[in-house]
């Protein structure tokens, strides 16, 4: 797509950007530093040239600080300081060491001699007898003044502080000196970026050009048209550049060629094919890919395309691309997830040219998740099936045997071994039985016989029995409690009534089996706006998290030598899910180990009113 850049996208604009960058940086560095130091050159000048010149007065007025006659002390002062000038100088006084003002240099304040001076600097300067210096802003011309107070010292081996002399000058003449000289700069400054930008544009249209005209032809080549060549302007990184975009024009024609040869070939073949098939380049790379097998792998032939086949098949870490061209064998590959389960066998075949040279691999994919799930339940199911009935097969054969070896005769051993054997057929029965039931269920010949029910009466009639049989004598050493909490409110469910009371006998027994004596079994019943919930909770050791989503599944158990001891078949909650999930509800339980198990069963229904019986 051959889309217009915008001048400032362009590499000419960045070029000339970054010469302007890097010209600013530049000046910017050196000018601060010069327009820094100029400064402090300047500035330091200008005090040094006041510091000498002060100097230079305070040793004229040692001699006459020193002299014995006082009288004339102050009309030496006037006359000396009234010849003192310099740049700037504004004001010259002396001041003696009693803070009193001996002589200025400016007239119209002539009236302060003989007075004390109270100038803090001053004070300053004659406490510490050393020089002090200070810079401010005069308010009414804004300009900046620098003061300096310097003491006089005496030359005769005493250092008495004789006085001081205070120096105020003008030094706003050396920052309008400055600022000149910012200005100088800046506008030599404006000069060399005109300067830069001409010579950057010049350099980025001779670097831009020889882009430009490989951007058109790579534009030809993606086209298909691969007849045009570039010029190439010199032997530097560019002319390169243009000399391999040339060859890579002659190469991708020739690879064009081929490649069209052979997705002809290969398209021939997918024609008529309802399987998953990929295809790939000599690389591993994918370069066709079905419908069927996007569906299957859920990949789209944007991502598929030029992806390595072993990553897509999710193969990529435990084999190499060199292995799959070594096998060929058939493999199975597993996509499923949480919710879908998805099973499939890949065959393999290389797609090879007459010389022997290995152009690519057909790898085409047939779904086999219905007949895994086949082969793995039906070995599951003969697993269980053998191990259930061997154990109490085994145990009959062992009482027979006994028996027949003579037990029969003995008067007590005898009814005992008896009425092992037919306790265990009987578990056998009703395992068959349960089994026959699901297999009913699972065939979808067990019709249920629904019918409107009071659901309150019927888990009250199921209690009731329960509440009986804990009465019996099985249970006299037991101290087992069912506690009821029901909704006030009488609720009616289309329910198949024998059906709901297998279930409830079921997690009831489980509840009774596990619970410690003189546990407590709590029995809920409530309602919401459109379902009916029952709990059955009890006290027991409880169900570890890990077996918890596999308490439904057929044969399981989680205290295998406990439930086959007490005659559980390991079918009842597998029985109890199918006949709810057939009344349109859900079951399920949670639990918490240590504190007991609860069984929860919902049941959708729609409230009756008074009404709705007339």
């Amino acid at each position: 797509m051959n889309k217009k850049i915008k001048f400032f996208q362009s590499i000419s604009f960045k070029i000339v950007m970054v010469f302007i960058i890097l010209l600013l940086v530049a000046l910017e560095i050196v000018g601060a530093n010069f327009v820094n130091q100029l400064e402090k050159e300047l500035v330091s000048n200008f005090k040094e040239e006041r510091t000498l010149q002060v100097g230079f007065l305070e040793n004229t007025l040692e001699p006459i600080l020193l002299a014995e006659n006082k009288a004339d002390i102050q009309k030496s002062v006037a006359d000396l300081i009234t010849e003192f000038s310099g740049s700037g100088v504004i004001e010259v006084r002396v001041i003696d060491p009693n803070y009193y003002i001996l002589g200025t240099s400016d007239n119209t304040k002539q009236s302060l001699v003989g007075r004390k001076s109270t100038d803090p600097e001053v004070q300053q300067g004659l406490l510490l007898g050393s020089s002090v210096t200070s810079q401010y802003i005069d308010p009414l011309t804004n300009d900046r003044r620098w003061k300096l107070v310097s003491p006089i010292i005496a030359d005769n081996g005493t250092n008495d502080v004789l006085g001081v002399v205070l120096l105020e000058t003008n030094i706003e003449s050396v920052y309008k000196q400055i600022n000149e000289i910012n200005i100088i700069f800046l506008n030599a400054s404006l000069i060399a970026g005109a300067l830069t930008i001409i010579l950057a544009q010049v350099i980025s249209r001779a670097i831009t050009k020889p882009i430009s005209e490989m951007k058109q032809q790579t534009i030809k080549i993606a086209g298909g048209d691969y007849s045009g060549q570039l010029l190439v302007h010199g032997a530097d990184e560019l002319g390169q550049l243009s000399m391999a975009i040339n060859e890579l024009s002659n190469k991708v024609e020739e690879a064009q060629e081929i490649t069209e040869a052979e997705r002809r070939r290969l398209d021939s073949v997918l024609t008529h094919m309802t399987d998953g098939v990929l295809a790939t380049d000599r690389r591993g790379k994918i370069v066709i890919i079905n419908e069927k097998a996007q569906e299957m792998l859920g990949i789209s032939q944007e991502a598929a395309l030029g992806q390595s086949i072993l990553s897509v098949l999710g193969r990529d870490t435990d084999m190499t691309l060199r292995q799959l061209l070594e096998t060929q064998e058939e493999m199975l590959f597993d996509f499923s997830t949480v919710d879908t389960p998805l099973t499939l066998r890949g065959g393999f075949s290389l797609i090879q040219r007459e010389t022997g040279f290995i152009s690519g691999i057909v790898c085409v994919l047939h779904d086999v998740t219905e007949q895994e799930k086949i082969e793995r339940e039906r070995k599951a199911f003969v697993s269980n099936v053998s191990h259930e009935l061997r154990t109490p097969l085994t145990s009959m054969r062992s009482y027979l045997e006994a028996l027949s070896d003579g037990a029969w005769k003995d008067p007590e051993i005898a009814p005992r071994f008896l009425s092992v054997t037919q306790e265990e057929t009987s578990r056998m029965i009703r395992m068959i039985q349960d089994l026959l039931e699901l297999s009913r269920m699972d065939s979808g010949k067990s019709n249920l016989q629904p019918e409107l029910t009071n659901i309150n009466k019927l888990f009250d009639h199921v209690l009731d029995r329960f509440d009986m049989m804990l009465k019996s004598e099985a249970y006299v050493d037991k101290h087992y409690a069912i506690k009821r909490d029901f909704t006030h409110r009488e609720i009616w469910v289309d329910a198949d009534t024998d059906k709901m009371m297998q279930v409830l006998d079921n997690i009831l027994n489980n509840a009774i089996k596990y619970s410690p004596d003189g546990g407590t079994i709590t029995c809920r019943l409530m309602e919401t706006h459109n379902l009916v919930v029952m709990s059955i909770s009890d006290q027991g050791l409880g169900i570890p998290k890990k077996d918890l989503p596999h308490v439904f599944d057929r044969f399981f158990r989680v205290d295998k030598a406990r439930a086959r001891s007490m005659g559980g078949t390991g079918l009842g909650l597998a029985i109890s899910k199918e006949v709810i999930q057939h009344h349109g509800g859900k079951i399920w339980a949670e639990s918490t180990e240590g504190k007991g198990t609860t069984f929860y069963i919902s049941l959708p229904y729609v409230p009756y009113e008074e009404g709705d019986w007339e």
